[in-house]
């Protein structure tokens, strides 16, 4: 079985932005299945109606790999507690469970399963900045890898891509992605 990877962009991105594609092409080369799907609600509608479309607009097993960045990230908290599977990776970029900033973020839910979450991840992995403009920062991964283990990375790298941020590669993640 041929494994799959699901790359998702943060609040209004899109698939074609930043390292998405680059990271996209390097997995396919490898033997992945690759989706890098756009959702223009991500971070803009709630999570509750959210949630159920991505659920059934992909596959999840036991070697699927999720990366999100921001916003996405984020996204994915609410992605594995509600899996009935474990998958096998997933990766948070800038990503962050509490309010990072003063925006508005109905990515986020009022609270987490957090052993639920454990559940459904075999090896989970945060990436912040210590200079994330928006918040998503090193303190928001600690909290994170405090709930869920893992492995936390810090960086000083900014939002690892942005407007004003252009970043069209990603070694760290093509190494880190079994």
């Amino acid at each position: 079985m041929q494994p799959n990877a699901i790359i998702f962009h943060g609040t209004g991105g899109n698939p074609e932005i930043l390292w998405f594609p680059w990271l996209g092409e390097r997995l396919a080369q490898r033997g992945y299945s690759v989706e890098i799907p756009h959702y223009p609600g991500m971070n803009s509608e709630p999570v509750a109606t959210l949630l159920p479309k991505v659920l059934a607009d992909h596959h999840f097993d036991e070697r699927t790999v999720l990366v999100g960045h921001s916003g996405g990230a984020a996204f994915l908290l609410a992605l594995l507690e509600s899996l009935d599977v474990t998958v096998a990776q997933a990766i948070l970029v800038a990503g962050y469970s509490t309010q990072p900033n003063a925006s508005d973020e109905p990515v986020l839910q009022a609270s987490y399963d957090w052993e639920a979450i454990r559940s459904h991840v075999r090896d989970i992995y945060f990436i912040n900045s210590t200079q994330d403009p928006y918040g998503c920062d090193a303190a928001q991964g600690r909290a994170m890898f405090d709930r869920l283990g893992g492995t936390q990375i810090i960086r000083d790298d900014g939002h690892f891509g942005d407007y004003n941020q252009q970043y069209d590669t990603f070694e760290l993640l093509d190494r880190l992605i079994d």
